[in-house]
């Protein structure tokens, strides 16, 4: 059996559908990613629900002994939250706070299958990493190739000059919980901020996490 050195990861932050999906495979993957996890000491963050891959993932990792945090706006808890909660749950006052919580709290993210507010989710952290505001590794599980399609439109961005090649190295990719982890376990930053030096005041204006909160 493989033996696994120490992860440099403390907590990871796992986006996901609040929807199963209705393909068994991304059902399966979110649990896999979970055991991984588990596995490695790793503790979750992830968006507070108890429905879907959300409840999946957390639910295994919880199970499996590692510390669970779930952020979630008090607005969405009627609808996301079905029976107990998992672990420990966070509640914040808008998306904007979930989504600056989340990543304060964790050292890398990962993104399962999920539809609009994984994918926004997902393209802010990327975001965030290309301006400098934080280098933590962005992981893109792709089960089954349900990320393709956005891979290969990321693709083309970079042939048509709106991506620089260095940006699009921010996106780590793999098929399952294990390579994604052990790319990520290794992943160096391949770009250069393009404004690290900034103070982000709108962000502060607006009630965000500051710069060195994310980046931590």
């Amino acid at each position: 059996m493989e033996t696994l050195l120490p992860s440099r990861f403390k907590r990871v932050c796992v986006f996901c559908g609040s929807s199963p999906g209705k393909n068994p495979s991304y059902q399966l993957a979110a649990i896999q990613l979970a055991d991984q996890l588990v596995e490695r000491k790793i503790d979750l963050v992830y968006g507070g629900g108890s429905i879907g891959l959300m409840g999946l993932v957390s639910q295994a990792v919880y199970d499996g002994g590692r510390h669970v945090l779930g952020v979630i706006p008090k607005t969405l808890m009627p609808r996301e939250i079905t029976g107990e909660t998992v672990g420990e749950v966070r509640a914040v006052s808008g998306m904007h706070q979930r989504k600056a919580e989340m990543a304060r709290q964790a050292d890398a993210f990962i993104a399962l299958p999920g539809g609009y507010g994984t994918l926004e989710e997902l393209l802010e952290v990327i975001t965030w990493a290309q301006l400098g505001i934080h280098d933590k590794p962005v992981g893109l599980l792709n089960v089954d190739g349900y990320y393709n399609s956005l891979l290969s439109f990321i693709d083309k961005a970079v042939d048509e000059g709106f991506v620089t090649a260095a940006a699009r190295q921010i996106i780590v990719s793999a098929p399952t919980a294990h390579e994604l982890l052990c790319k990520l376990e290794e992943y160096v930053p391949k770009h250069s901020g393009v404004a690290p030096k900034l103070s982000w005041e709108m962000e502060q204006q607006l009630g965000y996490a500051t710069k060195s909160d994310i980046a931590r």
